[in-house]
């Protein structure tokens, strides 16, 4: 059972239909109100207070510092509809706000997706304009692809993906690919686009950033690419059960490391790792895996150059 917890809930952005909220929580053991804040970013599925992990988080991060959950567009059962680039360009939003009214630093989040999110924000199209950010936390990276292989019969996996190719080639890419199609396997209403960038077999999707078989070519575009000023701090989990068995978690953070490195990009080789024990989203784990995680975080915060937080 998840706990309730106090905050103060921000409307970071209200412009015609579009109306979002991010949820700072309450700061604890503080005699100021912190200016340094970690923008936290949900997978698929997720919303406010959905990760079982937020609460000790924020309970244990810097008196310095508080944690605030990001509301997407995307959020809760709104992802099939929506697109990295648009959480992206919200994300923005949110950074921009939070720059109006704290002077601190601001590091990025992400769990599953939102590890997805924040590769975009800082790599894909248009990063150059989008907000300067201090750091990026990626806990359980993970391919979409790979696990909906995993999930999913060959037949139905391949018929979905042809099925909204050809929705796509028609013109019809942002309509509602019938659940027929996808046997259900992720119930929310999902466009064929959205269909094939997590899932296209020609390992080109828009969502495809970690998966296991990808080229360097592919990832010197990705993890090559990340901005200098930005330190990053990957967290596999051991046990992620949407990560094939046969993955070697270790030796893909070692790959992504080298092409970090060969891009002059920068990533906390202290605190990032595989966590053992740990899985998707910790809420099959004990508090000691949990305890870890938010040990790891904390100590890549108060790692930041300038003092850290």
């Amino acid at each position: 059972m998840t706990l309730p917890s106090k905050g103060l809930v921000h409307l970071y952005k209200n412009e015609g239909w579009t109306r979002l909220t991010a949820f700072e929580h309450t700061p604890h053991n503080h005699t100021l109100p912190p200016q340094n804040i970690l923008l936290f970013i949900g997978g698929l599925f997720d919303g406010l207070l959905t990760i079982p992990y937020t609460i000790p988080l924020s309970r244990s991060l810097p008196a310095n510092c508080t944690l605030a959950e990001i509301r997407l567009s995307s959020s809760y059962t709104g992802w099939g509809t929506s697109s990295l680039q648009k959480d992206a360009a919200e994300i923005s939003d949110a950074v921009s706000y939070f720059r109006s009214i704290k002077t601190g630093k601001i590091v990025l989040m992400g769990s599953s997706t939102g590890c997805q999110d924040i590769m975009e924000y800082l790599t894909g199209a248009g990063c150059e304009a989008r907000p300067a950010i201090e750091g990026g936390i990626l806990q359980a990276p993970a391919s979409d692809r790979e696990s909906l292989v995993m999930t999913m019969e060959p037949e139905l996996y391949r018929s979905s993906c042809h099925a909204a190719q050809k929705m796509v080639d028609e013109g019809n890419g942002e309509e509602i690919l019938p659940t027929r199609e996808t046997g259900n396997v992720l119930p929310a209403p999902c466009t064929a686009k959205r269909w094939l960038s997590m899932a296209s077999p020609n390992h080109d999707g828009d969502d495809d950033y970690f998966s296991s078989d990808l080229k360097n070519e592919q990832l010197l575009k990705t993890f090559g690419r990340l901005p200098e000023r930005t330190m990053l701090c990957v967290l596999m989990s051991e046990d992620d059960e949407y990560v094939p068995k046969g993955v070697d978690k270790e030796g893909l953070i070692e790959r992504w490391t080298g092409i970090i490195k060969r891009g002059e990009g920068r990533l906390d080789e202290v605190h990032s790792g595989v966590v053992k024990g740990a899985s998707h989203n910790l809420g099959h784990s004990g508090e000691e895996v949990v305890g870890e995680v938010v040990r790891r975080v904390v100590g890549f915060l108060e790692g930041l150059p300038e003092k850290g937080f």
